[in-house]
């Protein structure tokens, strides 16, 4: 199975703001994200993403959102992923607004291209109050079948268990916290999974045993790790994505991230792909940033 693809998903917001809802566990989330102003420019913004990532020759499908009561809809990766082992999955969402993101259209549009022929809904267990936001929660190490989860609000680990039982993947489940021990609420921008790389900062993870259990897991896989500072982490360097188009791989990153990365990573990060920095200043007021931004693509090896 390959780590990165090709083909993403994005929605395009006409009423971004930041999220009431989430703003308590989400220490990257600024209040002052509201307004006419700042919706036009999340527009702007992802539509500027979508083009760029275009030009490298990724397939971005970029789906309108109109509503006013989806105010973090610009974040799809948190609520579907998609597997190339036949695997459409929907996950439970912590906030009520959040779960108004899920959309039919967008679940058709995908089921009927890529034909995934099994569905795993796992969003009913929202009703026991157990919650698992995709791709936000949840790193995936596609290569090594791994799943990589920080305990949060967003991520229990009942329903980790449940969804790696049924796609057959490994749970990698630790703590980390900020320095005033605040939990990182998603664990992608605490880390990212490469084909040859895993960028993380274990310094946040704080008790010894955990942080050496991922740097031992990091190195069965056969992957380098790429060490990142809390600093960086702030700055939204390990909300990254990578992709693969046209023979090259690509690295997603906010231009935010790619101007907070420290020489010695920027240029390990360079032995294994291009860096493509992507300004999206008014989104990250929202409390993510370009890999939030983006849902993955992974078309079923098995499709005829």
């Amino acid at each position: 199975m390959k780590q990165s693809s090709d083909t993403v998903v994005m929605v395009r917001p006409h009423h971004f703001a930041s999220n009431p809802e989430t703003v308590a566990d989400n220490a990257f989330q600024s209040l002052a994200a509201e307004g006419t102003d700042v919706a036009k420019k999340a527009y702007a913004e992802v539509t500027g993403a979508a083009e760029i990532l275009a030009n490298k020759g990724v397939t971005v499908h970029l789906f309108e959102d109109r509503g006013t009561e989806t105010p973090d809809s610009v974040f799809p990766n948190n609520w579907f992923s998609t597997h190339s082992s036949g695997e459409l999955v929907l996950y439970p969402m912590y906030c009520n607004n959040r779960r108004k993101e899920r959309r039919s259209d967008i679940i058709d549009f995908l089921q009927q291209k890529y034909g995934y022929n099994k569905r795993v809904d796992l969003s009913e267990l929202e009703r026991e109050d157990l919650f698992l936001e995709g791709t936000g929660s949840i790193v995936f190490d596609h290569t090594n079948k791994l799943a990589y989860a920080a305990r949060s609000n967003r991520m229990d680990e009942t329903a980790l268990q449940q969804l790696c039982k049924q796609i057959d993947y490994q749970p990698i489940v630790f703590d980390a916290t900020s320095q005033d021990g605040q939990p990182v609420y998603h664990t992608n921008v605490l880390m990212a999974v490469g084909t040859d790389f895993v960028m993380a900062s274990v310094e946040m993870i704080r008790n010894e045993q955990q942080r050496r259990m991922l740097i031992n897991t990091v190195e069965q896989s056969g992957k380098t790790l790429i060490a990142l500072s809390e600093q960086e982490i702030e700055n939204f360097v390990g909300n990254t994505l990578e992709l693969e188009a046209e023979g090259q791989k690509l690295l997603a990153i906010s231009d935010t991230g790619y101007r907070s990365l420290t020489v010695d990573n920027r240029q390990q990060l360079e032995r294994f792909v291009e860096l493509v920095p992507i300004a999206v200043p008014t989104l990250e007021l929202g409390g993510g940033s370009i890999r939030c931004m983006l849902a993955q693509v992974f078309p079923p090896l098995n499709r005829i």
